[in-house]
C-alpha cells in the first residue's frame, strides 16, 4: 500500500471517476490560454452541433481556424468577464452564441434540458503543468468542459506533510498572477487526510485560507470517518459531479464594488465560495422542504461571523425555485423579513448573477399597498420587507390567491414571536378554508343566529396563531432565546427539548478564526466607596429603594465618572490606540442615557484638561435626556451632527471612542472595534450580544479587550455558556397561561362586561371609536391607581406576564379559546394604557448623602474560558407571585453603614478627620460662603481650587505625607477638590437658606 502523496491522489481520483467524473489528459491543457481544448470541443460537439456548424461557416469552413479562433475568443471572454459569468451565460463569437455549460433544471418537465445537463464533461486532471515553460504542476484540477474551476494541493501527514504545507506551497510557490490560478480557477483547496482549507484568491504570503471542515464535537476539525479519510466528505460530497455543477450554478457569486472605474471595480472583485456550514445548511433546508413541503419551521443557529447574509441569500433563491419530486412548485413566494439594508442589496446582486433577471427580488420600501401588490403579483418571487409592515397589509389582501409561502426571518428573536408575527400569519395564512367551513355550517342550519362579528374576529385571530399548513418559517440567529427555539426549533424526541435544525457554533467559529474570542482578554475593576449622611435627622426609607438610589447617586457622581473617564482615556491611549495598525476603536457601554451624557462630558473634560489631540469621543442614545438641572441633551446636540451620521462618522479616523446607552449594543458591525469599557450590569443574552460587538475579524486585528467596571467574571461566563455550543430549550408548560390569567383576578381590576365592550370597540377598527376605547379602559385604570404601590407593581407584572405568555404560547399550542383571545386583546390594550403610569417613583437621595471616599482598582485580569458543548435556555413565565411583605424600613444611617461595609474603602480615619477640619475652616470663612452664595458651582470651583491649595500648603507641617500626596498626585488632588468644592458649596448655601 502506498502511503505517500501519490497514494492519496490515487484514492481521490478513483473515488471521483467511480462517481461519474471523466479523466482528462494533462498534455491536452494549453497553459497559455488556460484551457483544455480537447474537453472543450468534445463538449461543444456533443451539445451544440448546429451552432458550431454556423460558427464553422463564418470561419470559412476551416475547422482548425474555427477552433483556434473560438479558443482565443473564449480565453478573452474569461479574462474580461470571469469564469462564473462565462459558464452561466456562454460566449458570442462572430454572432453565434456558444454555451459553455448546461445546468440542471429546477424540475424534470423538460427532458431535453436534462440530456444537455448530462452531456457536461466534468473531469479531473492530476499533476497538471499549468505554467508555460515550467515543470511546476498542480496535484489535482477539476475541469468543467475544458475550463479549470478548482485546483488542489494534496499532502499526507504520514510523510510529514500536512494541510499547512499545502497552504505554504500556494503562498510561496504559486504565482498569483498565473492565468490558470488567477483568471480561471474559482477556488483553491489545501487538503490532507484530516483537514481541508480553501481560498478564492491567491495573493502570495497575504493569501487568506479559510477552514472548510465539518466541525468536531462542536469545535474545529473533522470527526473520525470509519469508512476512510476524515476529509473524504470533500470529494464524496462537495466535489461530487451534481454537487459541483450546482455550486457553479447557484452558489458561487462575485462581489463587485458599486463605485470606481470599471478597471478598479474589476480589480477589486471577490469570488464568494460558500463555507462548508453554509453549503450544508442550505442544502439541508432545501432537502427537507422538498420532501415535506410547506408547514414547517426551521431554526438555523449560526454564530456571528458565519456569513448569515449569504446563507440567507442562497436559501431564498433556492426556495424560490424549489420543486418537489412530482415537479410541483413547493413555494409560490419567499418573504425575507429583515431590518438590514445591506441584506436587500446582497439579495438583489447575488440572485441577479444566478438568473440575470430583474424583478425577481422586490424590496418593500414604500407602504403596505406595495407589499400587498408584491404578494398578489406573479413577477416577484422574493419579497424583502420588515415585520412591522405586516399588520397594515391585512385589509389589502382579501383577494389574495391561496399560495404557499416560505418566510425567512433574519436574526430571529422574541420580536418574531409576538403580535406582529400573528399578523403575518393572518396575512399569509390559509384562513379562507376556515371561513368557508363557518359559512357552510350556517347554510346547513347548524348556526341558529348570525355570527357575532366580534367573536368572528377573535376566532380568526385564534386560527391565525400556531402553525399554518401553507407557511414554512426559516429563522436565522446566533443566540436563540428559549421562545425562539420553541417557535422555530426541532423537538428532539430523545431529550424532549427543542434544538436548532442546523448548527454552526460560537466555539467552532472562534476555533476556525471566523470570529475573535471576546473573553480571551478580560479585566474587571471594582469601585470602592464610602458615603455619609448630609442631613442632621435620620429619616427612614424602604431599604431596597434606598440602596438603588444611593448606588445611582454614586454611579453618577462627578468624582466617580472622572476616575473612570481617566481610566478609559489613559487605557485607550496606552494599550488600544496602537492596535489594528493604529486604527482601533473602543466602545463605552453605560447603564442609562443620563450616564451616557455624563460619560461624554467627563471624557471630553479629561481630554481637554490633558490637551490630547489624538482622541475624540461620540455618544449615542435615543431621544432627549433632561438632567437634574432641567438641562436637555440629545445625541445630535452633543455630537454636533445628525444622529443618522453617528455610525458613519465613528468609522472615520476623526473619532476613536463611542459612548452608548442601548444603541449600537446589538447588530452593530464595526471590525475596527477592539476594546469595550463596560459600566453596566450585563445579564444573559444581553451580555453575549453586547460583548460580541468586538468579535468581528479584520486583517490586522489579532485580539480584543474588555475592561468591565460592573460585572463579575463568573456571571459573564454563565451568560455565554448556553450559546457557546448547541443551544436547547425544554417545552413550556401550557398551563402557565391559565395560571397567569387567573393571577389577574386576585386584584379585582378586570371586569368581564368591560372586557367585552372594550374588545368590541378595538376590533371595530373605527377611528371614531378611539375616544370610546380610552373611556372604556378608564374604570380599570382608576381601580389600578387606587391599589397600594406593592399591589400596583404586582398587578402590572402579572398583566405583562399574561400578555407575553399568551402572545407566545398561542403560537405553539392550539388553545382554540376565543375567551382567552378576548382577554388577551383587552389586557394588551390595558398594559399599553398603564405603560406610562407612575407605578414606582424613583427615590432621589442626592441631597441627603455625600460621597466621602472613592477608589477604583483592578480585581481580575486574564482569560474567561468556555468549554460547554451545549447549553439550555428556558422560557420562564410562572405566575410571579411572591409572598407579600411590608416594605422593609430602615434608618438612613443604617443603610449608609451597610453600604459602606459592603463597598467601602479602608482608608485611614485620620485622613478623613484632617479633611473634615479643612472643610469646617472653609465653611466658616465668610468670603468662601459669599462666593458660594453668589455663584454657580462651576464658577465657585474657579476660586475654591486656589483656596484649597493655599490651605493645604499652610498646613503642610502637620501631616507631611498626606500633603505631599496632594501636591504630587494630580489625580488624588483633583478628586479631593471635586469632592470638597461640592461639600463646601452645598454647606455654605444651606447656611444662607439657598439650594
Amino acid at each position: 500500500m502506498k502511503v505517500d502523496e501519490r497514494g492519496f491522489e490515487d484514492a481521490i481520483e478513483a473515488a471521483l471517476l467511480a462517481a461519474g467524473y471523466l479523466k482528462s489528459v494533462p498534455s491536452h491543457f494549453d497553459p497559455v490560454q488556460g484551457l483544455d481544448t480537447a474537453e472543450l470541443f468534445a463538449f461543444i460537439g456533443a451539445t451544440q452541433i448546429t451552432e458550431w456548424e454556423m460558427l464553422l461557416a463564418r470561419y470559412g469552413n476551416d475547422p482548425d481556424a474555427a477552433q483556434r479562433g473560438f479558443a482565443k475568443r473564449l480565453a478573452a471572454e474569461l479574462d474580461a468577464r470571469g469564469t462564473v459569468e462565462v459558464l452561466r451565460r456562454g460566449v458570442v463569437d462572430l454572432g453565434v452564441t456558444i454555451r459553455l455549460a448546461f445546468f440542471q433544471p429546477a424540475h424534470g418537465l423538460t427532458p431535453e434540458l436534462q440530456e444537455l445537463y448530462a452531456a457536461n464533461r466534468v473531469s479531473v486532471t492530476r499533476q497538471l503543468a499549468y505554467e508555460p515553460g515550467s515543470t511546476k504542476t498542480l496535484d489535482m484540477v477539476l475541469f468543467v468542459n475544458g475550463i479549470p474551476t478548482a485546483t488542489a494541493e494534496l499532502k499526507n501527514p504520514l510523510t510529514n506533510q500536512s494541510v499547512e504545507h499545502a497552504i505554504g506551497q500556494y503562498r510561496s510557490d504559486r504565482d498569483p498572477a498565473n492565468i490558470t490560478l488567477a483568471r480561471r480557477a474559482l477556488v483553491h483547496f489545501a487538503v490532507d487526510p484530516d483537514r481541508v482549507a480553501m481560498t478564492t484568491k491567491l495573493a502570495g504570503q497575504a493569501t487568506q485560507f479559510l477552514p472548510f471542515n465539518l466541525g468536531q464535537a462542536g469545535g474545529a476539525g473533522n470527526p473520525p470517518n470509519p469508512a476512510g479519510h476524515r476529509s473524504a466528505y470533500l470529494w464524496e460530497r462537495v466535489w461530487a459531479r451534481d454537487a459541483w455543477m450546482d455550486l457553479l450554478a447557484r452558489f458561487i457569486h462575485v462581489e463587485r464594488p458599486s463605485q470606481g472605474t470599471p478597471a478598479a471595480r474589476r480589480a477589486a472583485e471577490r469570488v464568494v465560495f460558500p463555507r462548508f456550514h453554509q453549503w450544508d445548511a442550505v442544502l439541508a433546508l432545501e432537502t427537507h422542504a422538498r420532501e415535506h413541503r410547506a408547514g414547517h419551521s426551521y431554526l438555523v443557529q449560526h454564530s456571528a461571523g458565519s456569513g448569515k447574509s449569504n446563507t440567507i441569500a442562497w436559501t431564498a433563491h433556492r426556495l424560490s425555485s424549489l420543486h418537489d419530486d412530482s415537479n410541483q412548485k413547493v413555494f409560490d413566494k419567499v418573504v425575507v423579513i429583515t431590518d438590514r439594508v445591506v441584506l436587500d442589496r446582497q439579495l438583489q446582486e447575488t440572485i441577479y448573477q444566478f438568473e440575470h433577471t430583474r424583478g425577481v427580488v422586490v424590496k418593500i420600501d414604500k407602504d403596505s399597498t406595495q407589499l400587498a401588490e408584491a404578494l398578489a403579483g406573479e413577477q416577484a418571487r422574493i419579497i424583502v420587507t420588515t415585520l412591522q409592515k405586516f399588520p397594515f397589509v391585512l385589509d389589502k389582501i382579501a383577494g389574495l390567491p391561496a399560495r404557499q409561502y416560505a418566510v425567512i426571518v433574519d436574526e430571529a428573536h422574541s420580536s418574531q414571536t409576538g403580535e406582529a408575527a400573528k399578523d403575518l400569519r393572518l396575512a399569509l395564512g390559509a384562513s379562507d378554508e376556515t371561513e368557508l367551513t363557518a359559512a357552510e355550517a350556517e347554510d346547513a342550519g347548524f348556526i341558529a343566529e348570525a355570527i357575532d362579528p366580534v367573536e368572528e374576529a377573535l376566532a380568526k385571530a385564534v386560527g391565525a396563531r400556531g402553525r399554518q399548513a401553507n407557511l414554512s418559517f426559516f429563522a436565522f440567529t446566533a443566540t436563540p432565546k428559549a421562545r425562539t427555539l420553541e417557535m422555530f426549533g426541532t423537538l428532539d424526541p430523545e431529550t424532549g427539548k427543542y434544538q436548532p435544525f442546523h448548527l454552526y457554533s460560537m466555539r467552532q467559529a472562534v476555533e476556525e478564526g471566523f470570529i475573535l474570542d471576546v473573553l480571551a482578554n478580560y479585566v474587571t475593576y471594582q469601585t470602592y466607596w464610602r458615603i455619609e449622611k448630609a442631613v442632621e435627622n435620620d429619616p427612614t426609607y424602604e431599604a431596597p429603594k434606598a440602596r438603588r438610589a444611593i448606588a445611582r447617586f454614586v454611579s453618577l457622581h462627578p468624582s466617580n465618572l472622572a476616575q473612570k473617564a481617566e481610566i478609559v482615556v489613559e487605557h485607550f491611549r496606552t494599550h488600544t490606540a496602537s492596535k489594528i495598525s493604529r486604527q482601533a476603536k473602543a466602545m463605552v457601554v453605560t447603564s442609562s442615557r443620563l450616564h451616557a451624557v455624563r460619560y461624554k462630558q467627563a471624557i471630553d473634560a479629561y481630554i481637554a484638561k490633558r490637551g490630547y489631540v489624538d482622541l475624540a469621543a461620540l455618544v449615542a442614545f435615543s431621544g432627549r435626556v433632561i438632567d437634574e438641572h432641567d438641562l436637555s441633551y440629545s445625541e445630535a446636540g452633543m455630537n454636533g451632527f445628525p444622529e443618522s451620521q453617528t455610525a458613519e462618522r465613528f468609522a472615520t479616523s476623526d473619532y476613536q471612542v463611542l459612548i452608548v446607552a442601548e444603541k449600537f449594543q446589538t447588530g452593530f458591525d464595526q471590525p475596527l472595534l477592539h476594546t469595550m469599557y463596560v459600566d453596566k450590569v450585563l445579564t444573559g443574552l444581553n451580555a453575549v450580544q453586547t460583548l460580541s460587538r468586538l468579535n468581528r475579524i479584520h486583517p490586522n486585528k489579532a485580539d480584543t479587550f474588555v475592561l468591565d467596571f460592573r460585572n463579575e467574571t463568573e456571571d459573564i461566563v454563565k451568560a455565554f455558556e448556553p450559546y457557546y455550543g448547541r443551544t436547547v430549550a425544554p417545552p413550556t408548560d401550557p398551563n402557565l397561561l391559565f395560571d397567569t390569567r387567573r393571577r389577574l383576578d386576585d386584584f379585582d381590576v378586570l371586569r368581564p362586561e368591560e372586557i367585552e365592550a372594550t374588545v368590541a370597540l378595538l376590533l371595530a377598527g373605527d377611528t371614531k371609536s378611539h375616544g370610546k376605547v380610552y373611556a372604556a379602559l378608564d374604570p380599570a385604570v382608576e381601580r389600578f391607581t387606587s391599589l397600594v404601590e406593592e399591589d400596583r407593581l404586582a398587578f402590572k407584572d402579572a398583566l405583562d406576564r399574561f400578555v407575553r405568555t399568551y402572545s407566545f404560547l398561542s403560537q405553539v399550542v392550539a388553545f382554540g379559546d376565543s375567551k382567552l383571545e378576548r382577554d388577551y386583546t383587552y389586557c394588551r390594550a390595558l398594559a399599553a394604557r398603564l405603560r406610562d403610569a407612575a407605578t414606582v417613583e424613583r427615590l432621589d437621595l442626592g441631597t441627603e448623602v455625600e460621597l466621602t471616599h472613592l477608589k477604583t482598582e483592578m480585581t481580575f485580569e486574564g482569560s474567561l474560558s468556555l468549554d460547554a458543548d451545549s447549553g439550555e435556555v428556558k422560557t420562564i413565565f410562572g405566575e410571579g407571585r411572591g409572598a407579600k411583605a411590608d416594605p422593609q424600613l430602615e434608618h438612613l444611617s443604617e443603610i449608609v453603614d451597610e453600604l459602606n461595609e459592603r463597598f467601602g474603602l479602608d482608608l485611614d480615619e485620620r485622613d478623613q478627620l484632617l479633611f473634615d477640619q479643612f472643610e469646617e475652616t472653609w465653611a466658616a470663612d465668610p468670603q468662601v460662603v459669599d462666593q458660594a452664595r453668589s455663584n454657580t458651582l462651576e464658577n465657585f470651583r474657579l476660586v475654591f481650587d486656589h483656596r484649597f491649595i493655599d490651605t493645604v500648603v499652610s498646613r503642610m507641617d502637620e501631616n507631611e505625607a498626606i500633603f505631599k500626596r496632594i501636591l504630587d498626585d494630580e489625580e488624588f488632588r483633583q478628586v479631593l477638590m471635586d469632592l470638597y468644592a461640592r461639600r463646601v458649596y452645598r454647606k455654605a448655601r444651606r447656611l444662607t437658606g439657598e439650594r
